[in-house]
């Protein structure tokens, strides 16, 4: 049985599998929500992830999938009971876009994330005071009225959170980071919030996971749709996924078809940018002329 440690990816390998399971068994959701009396909806609902379902329900379909082998009920009951758990992160869903809260989800357990920034650093390599920045410029940029103040706490305090939950995992992910230049010179914060954020990057710099990469301008110009990130996972079932993080919309893209564009743009800014080494020497080199 594969092993799953959190709600998130159980979700995910479940709808799959279940997709999977009625079109072997060559139904159409009109026919399974007629014969299980659901409404349509929510066996679209259940196939796409959006919702989990009971345990009573899954064995019902199971067995109108006429999938009787017990290895594979036992491992999609678990699934389902695994996607059914409550997450830390489920008490800021009120507050955060849809796609986000599922983002931080499938973060936790991704065992690759590769971060293509062109306008500031990743949250999970962010100082608390260059976060504090970015939320206060991100909240400036969308807001049509004014920003709580709790809630904003909230925002810098789950960043935090999110930078121990993961980079403090007993085995934390690969991270990938290609930077535009730009970002280092951006004094967001001001002179000593970007000084003291590059210092970190530098430290950030020397774990082995951690791989960070300069675009220089020196590079000319590049084809990209703006800052994304690509999630990869350990297990060969559980697919890639894109985050894409924008002032007024966030989407999560987990169709292989759309996912392998990013990947591969990755790769190609990757070769565009400066070696790990000299873009360590590079940050620290801007570091140090912050006036």
């Amino acid at each position: 049985m594969t092993t799953v440690q959190g709600p998130t990816v159980g979700r995910r390998r479940l709808r799959s599998a279940l997709r999977r399971a009625r079109e072997s068994a060559r139904l159409t959701q009109e026919q399974v929500s007629a014969a299980m009396d659901w409404s349509l909806s929510k066996l679209i609902r259940i196939e796409a992830g959006s919702v989990s379902i009971s345990t009573n329900d899954l064995k019902a379909l199971l067995g109108h999938y006429r999938m009787t082998d017990p290895e594979q009920v036992a491992e999609l009951v678990e699934l389902a009971r695994v996607a059914r758990r409550r997450t830390w992160w489920s008490q800021y869903k009120d507050i955060l876009p849809a796609p986000f809260v599922a983002y931080i989800g499938l973060e936790l357990e991704a065992s690759r994330i590769s971060f293509f920034e062109s306008s500031g650093i990743p949250g999970l390599l962010q100082t608390e005071q260059y976060a504090r920045a970015m939320v206060t410029a991100a909240a400036a940029a969308a807001a049509t009225v004014p920003v709580d103040p709790d809630e904003f706490e909230t925002v810098v305090a789950l960043r935090m959170r999110r930078q121990r939950e993961v980079l403090d995992r007993p085995d934390p992910p690969t991270i990938e980071v290609v930077l535009d230049e730009a970002v280092l010179h951006r004094q967001t914060g001001g002179p000593a919030c970007i000084r003291q954020q590059l210092g970190h990057l530098t430290t950030v710099g020397g774990w082995p996971n951690v791989t960070i990469q300069v675009l220089p301008f020196t590079a000319g110009t590049y084809a990209s749709q703006g800052p994304f990130i690509v999630l990869g996972f350990s297990e060969p079932d559980d697919d890639a996924v894109v985050y894409l993080d924008g002032v007024h919309s966030q989407d999560l893209v987990d169709r292989a078809d759309l996912v392998a564009p990013y990947q591969q743009t990755f790769q190609r800014l990757r070769e565009m940018s400066l070696g790990h080494a000299e873009s360590i020497a590079t940050i620290d080199r801007i570091a140090r002329q912050i006036g």
